[in-house]
């Protein structure tokens, strides 16, 4: 896969995926992660892209031209047309549903706009689709084009060890995840339950899974509303209703 972030602050996105898990994978080759400039495709002598909105109001907007010329380099470099992601509080929010889904793109264009927005001239002509991370306001586009890299980026086959590694999760299936523990078996005079000690699997997957319904009960019990539950998934959960 390869991902493209158009941004007036390509050094602040490096800084991130160059790091962790992703870093690693850029550097494997299993993705190809750019940022672009949008700076670099101004034709004004002081490179600017922005200018005062018609009509008046508050505030800059980004200029059509150089994201546009910016989106056609990246073009050229694909040989195609990516699909192309403006991130908007005007967008839907981000889930893990949409990452699985555009973790099936082989191209990914990420708009960062900055300002009081962008010319909707360049939006209608490139933009497939608009997201944003959650309803609050931030002050570009970056921190949320490096979300959806990273919440995508690892989604892909080779960036983690196996897809077990994503797919036991919280939210992936639906559910939040169980608690866990690790050594000492004893801190601060709590110790770890005694069915992770235990060794019978079935009782510990069977631990896990009861544990998750109660965390996603106590935590974010919207979530339960849309998830996959099983029989025994609802007894469980009258059970901790009436506790």
């Amino acid at each position: 896969m390869r991902i493209d972030i158009l941004t007036l602050f390509p050094d602040m996105c490096r800084s991130v995926y160059e790091e962790s898990i992703i870093g690693r994978a850029k550097n494997k080759g299993i993705l190809e992660i750019f940022s672009h400039n949008i700076r670099d495709f101004s034709t004004d002598k002081h490179r600017r892209v922005d200018d005062t909105p018609y009509g008046g109001g508050m505030g800059m907007l980004m200029q059509a031209q150089p994201i546009y010329d910016c989106y056609k380099y990246v073009c050229e470099q694909t040989g195609k047309k990516p699909y192309v992601i403006y991130l908007s509080p005007q967008g839907k929010v981000f889930s893990q549903d949409k990452a699985k889904e555009l973790a099936h793109y082989e191209n990914l264009i990420l708009l960062c706009g900055h300002y009081e927005g962008i010319d909707e001239r360049v939006l209608s002509e490139i933009v497939d689709e608009e997201i944003s991370i959650g309803d609050y306001v931030l002050t570009g586009g970056e921190l949320p084009a490096l979300v959806v890299t990273d919440a995508v980026g690892r989604m892909i086959d080779g960036v983690l060890p196996n897809e077990e590694a994503f797919s036991c999760e919280s939210i992936y299936n639906g559910l939040l995840e169980h608690p866990q523990y690790t050594k000492p078996y004893e801190w601060n005079g709590k110790t770890v339950p005694e069915v992770l000690i235990s060794g019978h699997h079935a009782n510990i997957e069977k631990w896990k899974r009861e544990q998750s319904l109660r965390v996603t009960f106590n935590k974010r019990p919207e979530l339960l509303e849309t998830a996959e539950l099983t029989n025994n998934d609802r007894k469980i959960l009258d059970k901790i209703k009436n506790e």
